[in-house]
Formats: C-alpha cells, sequence, structure tokens
C-alpha cells in the first residue's frame, strides 16, 4: 500500500534531502525511522515532492513510500488508536528534534508524491537592518547590508510570472527542461520589518528560486531597474550578476494536489517534457 507522509524539518544542519554518503541528510533521518517503526527486513524508500539544498527548511514537505500493507495495520498494537494516529506518534518518537512528521496516512489511488503536485510554495525571509535583526531567527533569515525597495522587488518579481524558459535561474542537468510555470512571485515587508518573498510554481529547476530571489536583490537595493530580471530571463542563460542567495532563508511551505480523481492524469501530465509554445 502506499502513504502518503507530510512532515517538517529544520534543514540548518542537513546536507538536504537526498541521501548522500557521509552526510546528514533529511531522508537519511525519515527512511530509517519509517523502516524502524514498520519492522520492515529492507529500508523504506521515499518519494518526496521536492527536494532541498542543504540548509533549505521546510513546513509543508510531503512524500511517499510504498509499505507492507500488514505492518502498517500492526502499527496501533494493542492500543486502540489507527494505523495513521499511531504511525505519527512512533515515527517522531524515533526522529530526531529537527524532523517532525505532522500526518501519515493511506494515499488515494494515483498518488505520486512528486508528480502529482500541482504547485510548490516557498518563502524567503530577508533582513535589510542589521541592527534590527533578530539574533533568534539567524537560522531562516538572510541579513543583507543595504535597505531595500520592497514595492521595486514586487514589481521587477511580476515581470516574471507565467510559462517560461528560466534557464537563467537554472543548474541545468542533462536531459531535464527548464521550462516551469510561475504561478506567484511577490514580495512583502512584514510588520516587524522583515522582507519577505513568496515563490509559487507548479516545480522548480535546481537552485532555481534562490537565483529568483538573487535576481530581484540588486533591484531592491537601486542598482538595477525594474526590468532587468525579466531581460536576464530572456537571455535564456546563466548571468554572473545573478547570485544564487544563502539557502537558510528558504522554506517549502506548501505542496498542493488536485482532487483525488485527478492524481493519476496530473502525474502523467507532469511526466511529459514541457515545450513553449511556438
Amino acid at each position: 500500500m502506499r502513504i502518503r507522509i507530510d512532515f517538517a524539518y529544520d534543514g540548518t544542519d542537513f546536507s538536504g534531502w537526498a541521501a548522500q554518503p557521509a552526510r546528514r541528510t533529511v531522508e537519511d533521518a525519515l527512511s530509517p525511522a519509517l523502516t524502524t517503526v514498520l519492522r520492515s527486513p529492507q529500508p523504506v524508500r521515499l518519494t518526496v515532492a521536492g527536494r532541498t539544498d542543504a540548509g533549505v527548511h521546510a513546513r509543508g514537505a510531503v512524500c511517499h513510500a510504498d509499505v507492507d500493507r500488514a505492518a502498517w495495520d500492526r502499527l496501533p498494537g494493542r492500543s486502540g488508536r489507527r494505523p495513521e494516529a499511531a504511525a505519527v506518534t512512533r515515527l517522531n518518537g524515533v526522529l530526531p528534534a529537527d524532523v517532525v512528521v505532522r500526518a501519515a496516512r493511506p494515499a488515494p489511488p494515483g498518488f505520486d508524491a512528486r508528480f502529482s503536485a500541482t504547485s510548490r510554495r516557498y518563502t524567503y525571509r530577508l533582513c535589510d537592518r542589521p541592527d534590527r535583526a533578530d539574533p533568534t531567527r539567524r537560522r531562516d533569515t538572510v541579513t543583507v547590508r543595504h535597505p531595500l525597495d520592497v514595492t521595486a522587488m514586487h514589481a521587477a518579481a511580476q515581470r516574471l510570472l507565467g510559462l517560461q524558459d528560466f534557464a537563467a535561474f537554472c543548474k541545468k542537468r542533462e536531459g531535464a527542461t527548464t521550462i516551469r510555470t510561475l504561478l506567484d512571485y511577490s514580495w512583502r515587508r512584514e510588520p516587524d520589518g522583515t522582507c519577505v518573498g513568496t515563490v509559487v510554481a507548479d516545480a522548480f529547476c535546481h537552485s532555481m528560486v534562490r537565483s529568483l530571489v538573487g535576481a530581484v536583490l540588486p533591484v531592491g537595493e537601486g542598482r538595477r531597474p525594474v526590468d532587468w530580471p525579466a531581460e536576464v530571463l530572456a537571455a535564456a542563460r546563466r548571468d554572473p550578476a545573478v547570485v544564487v542567495m544563502p539557502p537558510q532563508g528558504l522554506c517549502l511551505e506548501e505542496v498542493t494536489y488536485p482532487p483525488d480523481a485527478d492524481l493519476e492524469q496530473r502525474a502523467e501530465e507532469a511526466r511529459a517534457i514541457r515545450t513553449l509554445p511556438q
């Protein structure tokens, strides 16, 4: 049977999601935990909705695993709980403190944590007043030296929306497309003065979100005009003036999925290689 797991983590001390030799990763924490509570003779393999980089956080991460139904049903033991409740309690009992499982439940037919997703929403936090930086938020907020014009950053971000080739903001991978649909990219200033960017897309390329933030930062500092990020996008090649921002300001907030009846069709669509209309 396939189960869906919703979880969160502080990415500070992880080398990203994906398992790596001699590195501490989120996958290497969650997979053994699930293997342990299910008493599986083989490591339980996970498929995640978004493979975050080292130092990136998540509040709304989602993954799926195919597990033995009998082992799942045995999770409550002698208690009267449902397997869903027992799974959450048992997983959080063996996971490290910087990973928390929010929910675990049987997935509907056709569900794929990665390919069934319709969008991923990230936020990025910036502090542009070093004297007002909150030291208790240093793990999830990046401090910059110059005051930022958030209105200009928002205007620049809005020019990047839609179905586009984001090659200028992605690390190219052999055989992978850089065409994505940017559903929302906005900036606002919170009451405490923090500048927060929200980025939503159907999917993201490697380093895309941090590069999108790096593209509007010089606009906010007054070093580039509002149209500059769109010009970089149109050039469709990496620009050395676009800085890939530090990871700690980035957090995966939410992954969305279509109604259950549309999950399988959505997964098929997501697997298809995207092209731009002629």
